[in-house]
C-alpha cells in the first residue's frame, strides 16, 4: 500500500510502540522504506540550568539506540532523532522526505490536549499525506 512510511516514537507512558511498527508493516509495500522517528522538544532555558553538563548528547544516545532496537525487527527501517515541536517538526519531516503515511499512536484525550491539541491531532489535521492513528 505505501513506500515510505513515517512512525513517530514516543516513549510517554501509554502510547503504544509495537501497534504502530505492526501497522507500519502490514501497510507497507515489499522494499518500503519505515523511518522511526522521535524529536527531542526544546527544553527551556529556566530548565536547562538544573541539568547536569552532557545530559542533552546522552539522552540523544540513548534515544537513537532505543529507536534502533525497535527498528530491528523491521525490514528497511532507519531510525531518526530531531529537535523541535512535536507536531510541526513530524509534519514538516514527512512533507520534505515524501513520505506517503504516517503511523502514529494517540492516548486518550485529556482537558489540556481538548485546549492545546495533541501532536496526533495536529498530525491529522495537517498531514499532506495518509494519516493512520492507533489507540
Amino acid at each position: 500500500m505505501y513506500d515510505n512510511i513515517l512512525v513517530p516514537i514516543s516513549f510517554e507512558t501509554g502510547h503504544d510502540i509495537s501497534g504502530a511498527t505492526s501497522v507500519a508493516q502490514a501497510l507497507a509495500n515489499d522494499g518500503a522504506q519505515i523511518t522511526l522517528i522521535h524529536v527531542m522538544e526544546h527544553i527551556p532555558a529556566y530548565a536547562i540550568s538544573y541539568m547536569t553538563q552532557g545530559y542533552l548528547e546522552e539522552a540523544r544516545i540513548a534515544i537513537e539506540a532505543e529507536l534502533a532496537r525497535i527498528g530491528e525487527g523491521l525490514s528497511n527501517a532507519t531510525a531518526v532523532v530531531i529537535e523541535g515541536h512535536a507536531g510541526r517538526t513530524l509534519l514538516d519531516w514527512a512533507e520534505e522526505h515524501e513520505n506517503d503515511c504516517i503511523v502514529i499512536a494517540s492516548h486518550r484525550p485529556e482537558m489540556q490536549d481538548l485546549l492545546l491539541g495533541s501532536t496526533a491531532t495536529q498530525v491529522v489535521r495537517h498531514a499532506k499525506c495518509a494519516v493512520h492513528v492507533l489507540r
